[in-house]
């Protein structure tokens, strides 16, 4: 897809968060470090980390006791750790956590030429907020929708049309900015044009291997080509 075909055609803009606006994966890596030693296990490097992001801290807790995508731990224990991983992420959730270059100034030019916004992503909403708060882009959004906001989350495409019935416009007017497989198949269920980050957490995958529309090397990049 040339982007520039988009020009004048989108009407909103919707972004995964972990990997796409923010590098979250310092604070993320720490809290996960911080549960498995409480719980006595061996703690894991940061990049294994980082290949378990994109589902929710509930999966990525499994992920972390079983050592596997979608191994299943004993109930009792991810309950327990869990809680532990909940408590030190709330408390570190901005500790180191940055947004990627040209991410704010993006923001504001898409802003500027009057797109709607949306931070859609699987992270539950407490940690969501806090987030975007302690960063100061809470004010870029007109709606955020978190992995606790709808009865699904991605990779299913309800919440990006509900972002669609938000604001009024069509599939096809959505272009929806992400990192991952989620991201991806989320917007190609929904029917909305996708663009993909070569920065962020794709689970092991080569970027040019997720199925999007295009590739831009930054969220200003994006908004140069599109507005």
């Amino acid at each position: 897809m040339n982007l520039a075909s988009l020009k004048g055609r989108v009407r909103a803009v919707g972004f995964d968060l972990d990997g796409t606006l923010i590098d979250t994966l310092p604070d993320i890596a720490a809290a996960a470090n911080a549960m498995l030693s409480d719980l006595r296990r061996p703690v894991v490097p940061e990049e294994v980390v980082r290949g378990y992001i994109g589902d929710g801290i509930a999966r990525l807790t499994k992920r972390l006791l079983t050592g596997t995508l979608n191994g299943e731990p004993d109930e009792a224990l991810f309950e327990q750790a869990l809680h532990v991983f909940e408590g030190h992420y709330f408390d570190g959730v901005s500790r180191e956590s940055r947004p990627f270059p040209d991410v704010v100034s993006g923001l504001e030019r898409l802003r500027g030429a009057g797109l709607r916004l949306a931070c859609i992503t699987n992270k539950a909403e407490r940690f969501t907020v806090a987030l975007l708060r302690a960063q100061g882009m809470a004010p870029q959004f007109d709606l955020v929708l978190s992995g606790d906001s709808l009865p699904k989350k991605k990779p299913d495409p309800l919440p990006l049309l509900h972002a669609c019935e938000h604001f009024g416009v069509s599939t096809s007017e959505f272009l929806f900015v992400g990192d991952s497989p989620n991201d991806m198949a989320a917007a190609r269920a929904a029917g909305c044009p996708v663009v993909c980050v070569p920065y962020g957490y794709t689970g092991g995958q080569d970027v040019r291997d997720l199925g999007a529309d295009a590739i831009v090397s930054s969220i200003s990049d994006l908004a140069v080509l599109i507005t």
